[in-house]
């Protein structure tokens, strides 16, 4: 960094000391200016002379003035307008104390909006302009009139030009900080929503999975003695479950790996092509289903075939767990219109706690997986016992947020 730019930047950290250098430069040209005695003679164009006292203090006035532009730009323009009337009124010869306005005129210009730099710069330019040519010693068309006049019209126009340029740079960055943070909000939220998914997949596979090998593994220990079997079937069950959880924890674990991790799993995710052998796992646990499907020939997207799946599977898995021993499923897919209605009812005798009793987030999941989708879903007690799992999910996906039923 060399000298220059270290001496612009602690200029710039102290604006006070910046404009005390710029009222310091200000003196100087003024009083440098105060001089030069310009003449009409043909062979020569300018003479040194002696300002008188009262010019220099004008001009000292001013300078000292533009020390506080910042802080008060109005009442600095104000008062050094008034010393440069003064000056125009009475000086013979004029000293140049309008460089101090015109300063102050473009602080003005540079620090307001354009509807106030109009009228103030109007104002200035007449007051100033029109008194050294009506009130002054010297002629109308005298050059120096004529000077005060371009002067405090290009202050005007340059600050007004400067405050827009700094508007527009301070837009872009603005926009560009707005842009920042909506990346790291979109980031943050497809973040947050795959950590959702894979919470809900653990959920359905770890539930469905482990209530069937509980099942399973307490059949096995009753008839252990009496029906040795029947224990190896159920424990071949066990085994069989039990496989199935690892596959699926596997797949889903591998989402969270690192590009430089080993490749995840390529199996693809379970849908309702793989629904019989879902119901399948369930009637060997002892669970009575029934299955009705009006939906064959129905193409539907990934994500909907995942969700339809998950969705019957947490259902039978909670008629495992809450309806009890004796209950009976019915599960039924049919296809209406652009949807695809999912329903799964039971008979649960209300030996067991109802599904979400215990705080689960089975129910939960399943909302958010039907939402995702822009679905509803119904879930709730039925008329005579039981409980009632109804879910319309859309054949063609879209984005966006959907309102679930209550």
């Amino acid at each position: 960094m060399t000298t220059l730019e270290r001496a612009r930047r602690r200029l710039t950290a102290h604006p006070m000391a910046l404009d005390a250098a710029l009222a310091a430069g200000v003196l100087i040209c003024m009083v440098a200016g105060s001089f030069v005695d310009p003449h009409r003679d043909k062979d020569i164009s300018w003479a040194l002379r002696t300002p008188d006292t009262f010019s220099l203090v004008l001009i000292v006035l001013g300078a000292a003035a533009l020390v506080f532009r910042r802080r008060a730009p109005m009442r600095v323009l104000a008062l050094t307008g008034g010393l440069s009337v003064v000056e125009c009124v009475t000086g013979d010869p004029r000293a140049p104390v309008a460089m101090a306005a015109v300063v102050a005129l473009y602080t003005v210009a540079a620090t307001t909006d354009r509807p106030t730099t109009w009228r103030v710069g109007l104002l200035t330019m007449t007051v100033l302009t029109g008194t050294a040519m009506l009130a002054g010693p010297l002629p109308w068309y005298a050059q120096e009139n004529l000077a005060i006049f371009a002067w405090t019209g290009m202050a005007a126009a340059g600050g007004d030009a400067v405050r827009s340029r700094r508007a527009f740079v301070q837009a872009i960055r603005e926009r560009a900080e707005k842009a920042e943070r909506t990346r790291e909000e979109e980031a943050r939220r497809r973040v947050a929503e795959e950590r959702l998914r894979i919470a809900r997949d653990l959920h359905d596979v770890v539930a469905h999975h482990i209530a069937l090998v509980n099942v399973q593994a307490g059949v096995a220990s009753h008839v252990m003695d009496r029906r040795p079997d029947q224990a190896k079937e159920a424990l071949a069950h066990v085994r069989e479950a039990s496989r199935s959880a690892l596959n699926e924890l596997r797949a889903t674990v591998g989402l969270l790996r690192q590009s430089d991790d080993p490749e995840a799993p390529t199996e693809p995710a379970p849908g309702l092509d793989r629904l019989d052998d879902l119901v399948g796992t369930f009637r060997s646990a002892g669970l009575h289903v029934e299955l009705a499907r009006a939906d064959h020939g129905t193409t539907v997207p990934a994500a909907v075939d995942l969700a339809a799946y998950r969705v019957i599977q947490e259902a039978l898995t909670n008629v495992q767990k809450h309806a009890g021993e004796r209950a009976r499923a019915e599960v039924s897919v049919v296809r209406v219109g652009p949807s695809i209605e999912i329903t799964v009812l039971d008979d649960g005798s209300g030996e067991e706690d109802a599904p979400g009793a215990g705080g689960g987030h089975g129910l939960l999941g399943m909302r958010e997986r039907v939402s995702a989708l822009r679905g509803t879903l119904t879930t709730g007690p039925r008329f005579g016992g039981g409980f009632r799992v109804h879910a319309i999910l859309p054949v063609k996906t879209g984005t966006g947020p959907a309102k679930d039923p209550v």
